[in-house]
């Protein structure tokens, strides 16, 4: 017997920690350009420098390993580029939360300082994810780690900044935005997260221009913006106030009168179908401001509160002033009541305050130029999405785009590359620092906003590879082979990438774009820290092992959204477990001096290098179609049920056998087998496979193999190792030995009693080929198959236990003469029979009551119906086990 290494129980957290330290020490993951061989690359979606490891990124960052190890495996130069995201307002309100604490504001410290201080921050804590991704298992690139306010990258955001602004996509411009009051900047639409919110509808009379005593009523959720309003709108299909429009109203708490106007938006239905027109802070009413040219008058200030012009409202927050006015409304008349409302309120996505839409000079970005490229590239199969009902929706939102607002009131991010003149009024928008007005020679201020985060992430995979300099490096990776991604950053991110790509660098940023499924709580809830909800990967990999981990969650990834199931994650490691303790048997018991090779000796040889084969082919479709749930099964299902519980256990009857030459060839083939499998689970369980790699003999005997699995090739196949036959007939050895466990447990046979079985078959090389393999047989049945039958006609008269085949004709005959006492077999087949009709019977009466099927949940009624059936199939069988065994008609 061979000496192995391998402790007799795995211990992940040693191998994984020790695994990855020899990775990075002889950077098997940097990828070098010019190599010879194809390119296959993906850049990391950049975490959050403020983050640390979530669900989601554990599920992506398995999802794009497994890519990168399997394309390594195929020949490929591979490069997984990683880095991290500045994200401005979540890094900003991180270090405001830490001067909080000190008792000081980044106003107390200034720009300057408070820019040192965020870097400073960045240096201590923002490698922490980088770290998580090492103890996953992630084969990224990390000599290559790029950060998007590292120098480099910011001359690439300046360049197309100013290059964007010269060709007249990008401009500034006041317009109602999304203002956060809590971080004092505005955000995008897509930053806005919508959540159900119980409020009141208050409805007010607005007094109508011409008649004292007529009233105009609307109903609003915002009483406090009523000193904002600059007109009154109607549906112009409705029939109740036709005759007003063109009229005037008189906004309450003012002397101010304003316009009647008619205008499609106005839904009928909603309140009196009358509308409070306040363009300054509500989009629609902004955009019906636009095209009826009314004025907009602001009455909330940036920090969320009242303007002092509010008169008895100054100075108040939004709670304040919505009581206020009710109060002063009230006051004057013109309150009629309010109602509960439910409806959707606006929140910033970062600190989640209620967002205040105000009107704002900001700098926006024109889509429609960069979007029709764009557009196309999806439409013409250049960009695929996978699964491909993600394309549908993409396409639709672009289609629709609005102009991006990309200015934040921040000190943290990208300052805008904008300059001022304010004796020339002289607007200066280039790369470089000027140093004076090129108009008059004056000093020049530099714009004080900082560009959206999501405008620099744009440029991720080609300013990560050097542009605007045409580096080797991005002749070489770029375009980039696949980007994985959630469905939350399709707008914020991949269509940006895209329209990005095709302008600057001239192409596609990758070829195709995963959206992977979301993880939800195991109740269905999204996973969130402060719901309680959320699970640390970090903890599962501490618990069970990053492999387990990595496993599980690939396991239970479907295309659609699943809850996460912890049972998914103990699934990988007992996985891992099963493996581990499978292949050290199988080193353990291969004799000295071995090398693996494919000697298709027996019918269970010729079997699993079949199987194996038909695995390998599965799994590479699988890996190239980006399927990994179903990848994970079939590897699974083989290596486990196949393998394990087959393969090994018919091996050694050879492997402990007397026969040398028999033990040679199957110790063989374990090896070859096993050394196959490691090639083909690596993607998945990256340590656990390194690990028995590193202990197979052939390894350490030869230089013909790689010294590290990663660096192995995929197993390659062989078309001579198919063999229907023998697959047949090993469903057949194995469905016999199955039912034959089975039945001597129903039986209660005693262990050392040996059974005597025929096998009934039209197929003579289906049964000799069972025959071919009796000391297995044996050993795993507990049974001697005497001979084959081509009927039951054929069979010495007396009892039997019948075994059905997997195909028709093909059944195993166990004698029970001699083992089993035909009275108590009797008793215990009329006992559960019994047993059975009882429940029948009580199933039956339930159905048999009309009350009962109409009333009852429908599940309810199914699940007596399957009783029903249940009971009908197991007394079919009782019959027909009555019939063998006791040789008469089961009685009624």
């Amino acid at each position: 017997m061979a000496e192995v290494s391998m402790t007799a129980r795995y211990s992940p957290a040693e191998v994984e920690e020790r695994l990855m330290g020899e990775w990075l020490d002889r950077s098997a993951f940097h990828a070098e350009v010019d190599d010879g061989r194809p390119a296959y690359s993906i850049v990391i979606p950049p975490p959050n420098v403020t983050g640390s490891l979530h669900m989601g990124h554990a599920l992506n960052s398995t999802i794009q390993d497994v890519l990168i190890r399997y394309h390594h495996k195929l020949g490929h130069n591979t490069l997984w580029l990683l880095g991290t995201d500045h994200a401005g307002i979540a890094t900003q309100n991180k270090v405001e939360a830490a001067l909080a604490n000190e008792g000081r504001s980044k106003e107390d410290l200034g720009r300057e300082a408070f820019e040192e201080r965020v870097w400073e921050w960045r240096r201590l804590y923002g490698s922490t994810i980088i770290h998580q991704l090492k103890s996953l298992g992630c084969s990224c690139d990390y000599e290559r780690e790029r950060f998007t306010m590292d120098r480099e990258y910011r001359r690439a955001v300046a360049k197309v900044f100013v290059d964007l602004y010269r060709k007249g996509d990008i401009y500034r411009d006041v317009y109602l935005v999304n203002w956060c009051t809590r971080c004092g900047s505005a955000i995008s639409d897509l930053e806005v997260e919508h959540f159900e919110r119980n409020d009141k509808l208050y409805y007010v009379r607005y007094p109508v221009e011409g008649e004292e005593q007529e009233f105009l009523t609307v109903a609003t959720t915002r009483p406090e913006t009523i000193l904002g309003d600059t007109a009154v709108a109607v549906n112009p299909e409705d029939p109740r106030y036709g005759r007003l429009v063109g009229r005037r109203a008189r906004v309450p708490l003012t002397d101010r009168w304003v316009p009647i106007i008619a205008d499609e938006h106005v839904d009928i239905e909603f309140g009196t179908g009358a509308l409070k027109i306040t363009p300054a802070h509500d989009p629609d009413d902004f955009e019906i401001g636009v095209r009826h040219g009314l004025e907009s008058i602001s009455v909330i200030t940036p920090d969320g509160r009242m303007f002092e012009e509010a008169g008895g409202l100054a100075g108040m927050d939004m709670d304040e002033a919505r009581e206020r006015s009710v109060d002063m409304l009230e006051d004057e008349g013109l309150f009629v009541r309010s109602e509960d409302y439910a409806h959707k309120v606006g929140h910033c996505y970062r600190c989640g305050t209620v967002i205040e839409p105000l009107l704002s000079l900001q700098w926006f970005m024109d889509m429609k130029r960069l979007a029709e490229p764009a557009i196309a590239c999806v439409e013409d199969g250049r960009v695929r999405f996978v699964p491909e009902r993600w394309s549908g929706v993409y396409l639709d939102w672009m289609r629709g785009l609005k102009p991006w607002c990309i200015s934040r009131q921040l000190w943290w991010g990208h300052r805008l590359p904008v300059w001022y003149c304010d004796a020339c009024e002289e607007i200066v928008v280039t790369e470089d620092r000027p140093q004076a007005c090129p108009a008059c020679g004056g000093g020049l201020r530099q714009e004080e906003d900082v560009l959206d985060t999501w405008f620099s992430s744009a440029l991720w995979p080609f300013a990560t590879l050097g542009w605007p300099d045409q580096t080797p490096e991005l002749a070489e990776f770029y375009p980039t082979s696949v980007l994985s991604t959630a469905r939350d950053i399709i707008y914020l991110w991949v269509a940006r990438m895209i329209m990005m790509g095709l302008e600057f660098p001239g192409d596609v940023p990758f070829r195709e774009v995963i959206i992977h499924p979301t993880i939800m709580a195991a109740d269905g809830r999204r996973m969130s820290k402060s719901l309680g909800t959320g699970v640390d990967p970090l903890e599962l990999i501490s618990e069970y092992g990053a492999d387990a981990t990595r496993f599980g969650l690939v396991y239970m990834s479907s295309a659609q959204d699943v809850r996460f199931s912890s049972e998914r994650i103990e699934l990988g490691r007992n996985f891992a477990n099963k493996f581990w303790n499978a292949s050290r048997f199988v080193l353990q018991g291969v004799p000295e001096g071995v090398s693996p090779a494919v000697n298709p000796a027996t019918p269970a040889d010729r079997w699993i290098f079949s199987r194996l084969a038909d695995v390998t082919g599965e799994l590479a479709r699988l890996y190239e179609s980006f399927d990994l749930a179903e990848a994970a099964r079939v590897i699974y299902r083989f290596v486990w049920n196949e393998f394990c519980d087959w393969y090994v256990e018919i091996a050694k009857a050879r492997l402990y056998g007397d026969d040398e030459a028999a033990r040679q060839e199957v110790a063989g083939n374990l090896l070859y087998v096993l050394e196959h499998l490691l090639g083909l689970l690596h993607p998945i369980m990256p340590f656990i496979t390194e690990e028995i790699y590193r202990n197979l003999p052939q390894i350490a005997a030869t230089e013909s193999h790689p010294a590290a699995l990663f660096d192995a090739p995929f197993p390659a196949t062989d078309p001579s190792w198919g063999d229907p036959v023998a697959v047949k007939a090993m469903e057949v050895f194995t469905m016999v030995v199955t039912g034959l466990r089975s039945a001597r447990d129903e039986l209660e046979l005693p262990r050392d009693v040996v059974g005597q079985v025929w096998l009934i078959s039209p197929d003579m090389t289906t049964a000799e080929a069972v025959m071919q393999q009796a000391t297995s047989f044996r050993q795993l049945s507990g049974c001697d198959c005497v001979d084959v039958a081509v009927s039951e006609a054929d069979l010495p008269a007396g009892r039997y236990v019948s075994i059905e085949g997997p195909e028709a004709g093909v059944k195993a005959m166990l004698e029970l003469g001699g083992i089993v006492d035909p009275e108590k077999e009797k008793a215990r087949l009329l006992g559960r029979a019994a047993r059975v009709r009882k429940d029948l019977v009580k199933a039956q009466a339930k159905l048999s009551k009309e009350s009962f099927v109409k009333k009852a949940p429908p599940e309810i009624v199914n699940e007596e119906r399957r009783r029903v059936a249940t009971a009908e199939s197991v007394l079919k069988d009782l019959a027909r086990q009555y019939r063998e065994r006791i040789g008469e008609e089961l009685p009624e």
